[in-house]
This record gives C-alpha cells, sequence and structure tokens, in this order.
C-alpha cells in the first residue's frame, strides 16, 4: 500500500490510467486499489479529485470501448480468451452471460464491482450486438460509479489509509512475509482448482459429418440433436440445425428433466 501510494504520488495521472485501462482489458491490476489510494493522495493535496476522477474515467471507457468493437467483431473468440485463465472458462462465460439474460443493458451499471465478470460485460455487449450509442450511455454510467465510489471513499478515509500505510511501514517484514505466504498459498489453490477442472474436460467430441451418417443409420427418432448455444441463438440472423431442440445453458437442470433417457443426444455450441 505504501508503495502504491509513492508511486501515485510521484507518478500521478498516467499511472492510475495505465492501471485502470489494464484492468478494464482484463489484466489482473487492481483498479479499485489504485483509485482508492489516488483519492487519498488528492485529498493530501498531491493531485486534483476531479482530475482522478476524469483519468480514471477516460481510461475505464477507453478499455471497455475497445472490448466491446473486438467482441462485436470476433464474438466468442475474445470471450474464449478471456477466460482461458478461469478455472473453468464455460462457467465464467455462462456467469457473464446470465447477468445479460437477466437484467439486460442495466448489467452494464454494476458489473465492474464483481470479479470475473466486468471484464467480460464489454465484450458480450458487443457480440450480443447492443448499439454502440446505448453501450456508451449505461458503461459510462457504470464507469463512473465505480471510479467515483472508490475515488470519494479514498478521498473521505484519507486519514484511515494514512495509517494503514504507517502501519505496514512499521511491520516491515513481517508485513512482507505475511503477504508472501498469502500470495503462495492462493497460488497454490488456484492450480488445485485450475487441475480439478482440467480433470474433469473430458467431453466426447464428433464430427459434423459423423452425426449426419449416424442420423440416416438411425431408426426415426432414435438421435435427439440440442443446440446449447449460450447467447447467439438470440442473434437475429442466427440459423439452427433443422430439427435440433433449443435447450437453454442457464436452465440446464430444468431443460434435461424433459429430455428422454431412450435416445442419443448430441449437443452443439457456439
Amino acid at each position: 500500500m505504501n508503495d502504491l501510494v509513492s508511486l501515485i504520488s510521484h507518478h500521478g495521472y498516467a499511472l492510475l490510467a495505465a492501471i485502470c485501462f489494464a484492468e478494464a482489458i482484463g489484466l489482473p491490476l487492481p483498479a479499485a486499489l489504485a483509485i482508492l489510494t489516488a483519492g487519498a493522495v488528492a485529498a493530501y493535496g498531491q493531485l486534483h479529485f476531479y482530475l482522478v476522477l476524469g483519468v480514471g474515467l477516460v481510461a475505464m471507457l477507453a478499455g471497455d470501448v475497445l472490448l466491446y468493437f473486438t467482441g462485436r467483431a470476433s464474438g466468442w473468440a475474445l470471450l474464449g480468451l478471456l477466460c482461458r485463465l478461469s478455472a473453468s472458462p464455460e462457467t465464467c462465460i455462462l456467469r457473464s452471460a446470465e447477468y445479460f439474460y437477466r437484467r439486460g443493458k442495466l448489467t452494464l451499471l454494476f458489473t465492474k464491482f464483481i470479479p470475473g465478470v466486468n471484464a467480460m460485460s464489454p465484450p458480450l455487449a458487443g457480440s450480443m450486438r447492443m448499439r454502440p450509442p446505448q453501450f456508451l450511455a449505461f458503461d459510462a454510467m457504470g464507469a463512473a460509479l465505480y471510479v467515483g465510489a472508490y475515488a470519494v471513499a479514498g478521498y473521505v478515509f484519507s486519514d484511515a489509509l494514512r495509517v494503514i500505510t504507517r502501519g505496514f511501514r512499521s511491520a516491515g517484514w513481517a508485513a512482507e512475509m505475511v503477504l508472501g505466504v498469502g500470495l503462495v498459498a492462493y497460488a497454490v489453490y488456484r492450480m488445485i482448482v485450475y487441475r480439478r477442472y482440467r480433470l474433469l474436460d473430458v467431453a466426447p467430441r464428433v464430427s459434423a459429418e459423423e452425426v449426419a451418417r449416424r442420423l440416416t443409420e438411425a431408426a426415426p427418432g432414435g438421435i435427439l440433436i440440442a443446440d446449447v448455444r449460450s447467447h447467439g441463438y438470440y442473434d437475429a440472423d442466427s440459423e439452427r440445425i433443422a430439427g435440433s431442440v433449443r435447450l437453454e445453458p442457464n436452465r440446464l437442470d430444468e431443460e434435461i428433466k424433459n429430455l428422454s433417457k431412450e435416445r442419443e443426444i448430441y449437443l452443439y455450441c457456439t
């Protein structure tokens, strides 16, 4: 914390902008902590509070707009890339998509406060073809709420942050040791979780040509093809395999109850 205060005090708005932009595009950097610290530094008189708000907001919007148009152009490719470091990529995508299904464009107002979903929202909005003016309006409000909340908290509680900083400084090597052990423990935990999910990632695959051959050889009604695309199905120009049924992946527990156990089932996604 003390190092971050010192860095922002010396490098000011440029460092704040870089951290906010990096988090917006999905890099694991603590924008909330940087904004909080910048608010406290502004209270010390070394930065201008309204410039902290403006720089943080513009940097966040720049990253979001970049992901929005990239998601609009690449669709699921970018979403898969952002979720690749997650323990369960499909869960990462579905969790983010579920917020959009339930709340629509209002999702952009609060997702920056939700780890794991914040960087997914702009490319999801782009891939779902949300209109650019609408995206900019709601994303700007969400970014303003996020930057404003942490900047105000840092400004108001600057004295408390200064006490915490002094505490870390006086603790010296002990605080660094505790932090180091915590980071190692977290890294080991993430490796265990990652390995556990990867061991379960054994879904068998079959080619489209093979499915077509089996369809011609099977008895009528003996094979069921199901569309489980997370949101591509909702695009206005999307198409579905003839004869397939739609299964909503966010309601699989209910959808599975309606499926016959006597038929072979083939699923296809985006």
